[in-house]
């Protein structure tokens, strides 16, 4: 870390500003010349600290950046504040009201400064659950300024009355600082490293702020306070540590999420569902309260029902969210399911899911008396040659990359609008849509030529001897295909799934007759000797078989 950086040395102006007020208070008189020194060194003592955090945001990345700007937003509200005291202090010259919108300043300051713990910038999670949070975070900045506006506001502007104003201001700014100093315990404890020294002091800053403001606080409404008074050197103290936290920020890194991360998104959830809850009770409870005057009780009342609207439009938000992301799941879910994961090809279950409308579409092709080049639906069935001896010789990974080659091929060797399918292990399936089957016999002679022409590029191993593990090997292929409807001018006597049944039969007799051949197995014509088929759902069946030589190597 440079011994140089901003944050260093506006610690040391904190420390310097620190001894200098220390001093104001020690040595100068109760009057205008030591408010001045209080107010302006307390100024600037906000002033390091937000140019620490906003210094640390800029120079940051994710959430480690909003972490630090949010806590930075948050002291410039608490600037605001002070300015104002000034103003009042130095050109007024007149004590600032028990009652005043700045006070507004000074409570909401802790919110921004929650949100940045809330983020656990520690964590990197993802950005679901960072999206998630946000909402669900809202839902509870909502219900705390709610809290404010139902118990502190309505005292300030509906019904005046300093006693119940102060007592409910200060029960929210103390419970504001146990909740940020809680959260910071909380992640103390799950956190590591540098993670761990930062939280510890963030939260011993908190906790001496929180004290010290009490304690400055109780003194102005008991009316001992003057601006100057040594009330004001722990309160600025306090400042000045939270200038030291920064040191700490400067090459901060998040740890991945684990599992058991996942727990915090459900328990900020189910927290913003309680405060939720919660609205209804309050208003109820300010109805029947007998000691609230009828002006307070109708303004809780309205203010409730403003907030749950406001918070009906960001649950709503948050559903529609989740159930567009419950929708692209699924739709991931499903692509995952209908392909092969090695080869990116479509799988069984998709030609499961498809293959009934294809055959109907067929159907009313022939049935409707379409375009003869386009009704036809053909399947072709096939597999690898030799593969076992591939994986036996020189392994599963090489005969993976033999698959995923051989999966391209086919694919550039069929139409957009046919389909390729991985059948199991090294079959594959070609069921050719809108076709004719007068061109089947072309595209079978494409597929061997686009699987046998040239070699397969392996890569080179490096580990072992080409022998063991080529850079390029040449392989063939063998096919077998069938059309349906099998008979055109009856196309519902024979099933889609006997026509695949046929398809195979014509692999099994490629693969008899010598391999790096395609076979297709045709109704028989009477032009040619029949061949008669047996072992089909239905009945025996005369065919033509038609066999189509694959590429030759010399």
């Amino acid at each position: 870390m440079n011994s140089h950086s901003p944050s260093k040395l506006l610690l040391a102006a904190a420390v310097l500003l620190m001894a200098v007020l220390t001093m104001a208070c020690a040595l100068l008189p109760r009057g205008l010349v030591l408010a001045a020194f209080s107010d302006i060194v307390g100024a600037l003592l906000m002033l390091s600290a937000l140019l620490t955090f906003a210094w640390l945001g800029v120079t940051s990345q994710g959430r480690i950046r909003w972490f630090w700007l949010l806590q930075s937003g948050g002291w410039a509200l608490w600037l605001g504040d002070q300015t104002v005291w000034i103003y009042f202090d130095l050109i007024l010259r007149k004590p600032m009201p028990g009652m005043h919108p700045a006070d507004a300043l000074l409570f909401l300051a802790g919110a921004p400064m929650v949100a940045g713990v809330l983020l656990r910038p520690h964590r990197q999670t993802s950005e679901r659950s960072a999206r998630l949070g946000v909402l669900d975070f809202l839902l509870l900045l909502l219900w705390w300024l709610y809290l404010y506006v139902s118990f502190v506001v309505c005292w300030q502007y509906i019904s005046p009355n300093l006693d119940a104003y102060n007592r409910n201001f200060d029960m929210l700014s103390a419970a504001e600082a146990v909740l940020l100093a809680a959260v910071l315990l909380i992640f103390w404890r799950e956190s590591s490293g540098r993670w761990k020294t930062l939280y510890a002091c963030l939260c011993a800053a908190v906790v001496f702020n929180g004290v010290s403001f009490y304690a400055l606080n109780h003194a102005i409404e008991r009316d001992v306070y003057f601006t100057g008074s040594w009330y004001d050197i722990p309160y600025s103290a306090s400042f000045a540590l939270f200038t030291a936290v920064g040191v700490l920020g400067p090459d901060l890194t998040p740890a991945a999420e684990g599992k058991a991360d996942e727990s915090y998104s459900s328990w900020m959830a189910n927290l913003a569902m309680m405060a939720v809850l919660t609205l209804p009770m309050i208003a109820l409870y300010a109805m029947l309260d007998r000691r609230l005057p009828q002006s307070v009780a109708n303004f809780r009342v309205l203010v409730t029902l403003a907030t749950m609207f406001l918070m009906a439009l960001v649950l709503f938000i948050q559903h529609r969210r989740l159930n567009r992301e419950l929708r692209s799941t699924n739709l991931v879910l499903q692509e995952a399911s209908l392909t092969d994961p090695l080869t990116g090809l479509r799988n069984r279950r998709y030609f499961s899911a498809t293959i009934e409308s294809d055959v109907n579409q067929a159907l009313r092709s022939h049935t409707d008396g379409r375009d003869l080049h386009t009704r036809d639906l053909v399947f072709y069935l096939i597999d690898a040659d030799n593969f076992k001896e591939v994986n036996d010789r020189y392994g599963h990974d090489v005969g993976d990359k033999v698959l995923v080659e051989m999966a391209r091929r086919l694919s550039s060797s069929i139409r957009g609008s046919d389909v390729l399918v991985r059948w199991g292990g090294e079959e594959f399936l070609i069921v050719s849509r809108y076709t004719d089957r007068a061109d089947a016999e072309w595209l079978a002679q494409r597929v061997l030529s686009a699987v046998g022409d040239t070699p397969i590029s392996l890569g080179a191993s490096g580990k072992t001897s080409p022998e063991t593990s080529p850079e390029t090997m040449y392989r063939t292929c063998s096919l077998g295909w069938a059309a349906f409807p099998w008979f055109p001018d009856n196309p519902r006597a024979i099933t889609y799934d006997e026509v695949l049944t046929l398809a195979d039969r014509g692999l099994r007799q490629a693969k008899q007759s010598g391999k790096n051949r395609a076979v297709g197995i045709l109704p028989a014509t009477g032009k040619v000797p029949a061949t008669t088929v047996e072992g089909l759902h239905s009945a025996v069946l005369q065919v033509d078989v038609l066999a189509v030589p694959g590429p030759a190597r010399g």
